[in-house]
């Protein structure tokens, strides 16, 4: 059975470079799907990191913005944390959904 299989596959080198392949791809710590899902997983952190450095430029901006115009910041307050004036009374109205 051995002589039907050509001489070049049961040499020495080709056996060990064939065992060494396979280790290589799927048994080593480094191996091929490893290596697929962690470029996967870099390419969404890289997605990631876009958004959150738009976002940043975004609230740098705004806080920019803010400091620059005292009418705006108390704008901001009065919109974003429901702030009031000293004997103010501030009324929340809530829009109903419609089902």
């Amino acid at each position: 059975m051995l002589k039907r299989i050509p001489k070049f596959f049961r040499s020495f080198y080709f056996i060990t470079s064939l065992l060494f392949i396979v280790w290589m791809l799927f048994f080593d710590s480094n191996d091929f799907v490893t290596q697929y899902q962690m470029s996967k997983q870099l390419r969404i952190l890289e997605q990631d990191k876009e958004h959150y450095l738009e976002k940043m430029a975004e609230v740098q901006q705004d806080r920019e913005e803010l400091m620059g115009n005292p009418e705006l910041l108390e704008k901001f307050a009065r919109e974003k944390y429901l702030m009031k004036r000293p004997g103010e009374e501030v009324f929340i109205i809530v829009p109903k959904k419609e089902k």
